[in-house]
């Protein structure tokens, strides 16, 4: 599984990082964490608002920073 996390290092963008990082260890779940931080990259793939997460290319939220459960609805733990 690739999670992406879509941002410019706001203060926002980096809680969603330390929520996913969280929950994956918490989970013991194994994913490809990577942070997109390209203006151009994060604009063409169609994301207006950031901090914004996809996983496995489909962006599944966008300007706002998930909760933990959100997370783990979304990795299906």
């Amino acid at each position: 599984m690739k999670i992406e996390i879509f941002g410019t290092g706001c203060a926002k963008c980096k809680a969603t990082k330390e929520h996913i990082e969280l929950v994956l260890r918490e989970n013991d779940f194994a994913a490809d964490l990577v942070e997109v931080d390209e203006m151009d990259e994060i604009v063409e793939r169609g994301v207006m608002m950031t901090p914004a997460v996809a996983i496995d290319g489909d962006v599944k939220i966008s300007g706002r920073v998930p909760t933990q459960e959100e997370i783990e609805q979304l990795l299906g733990i």
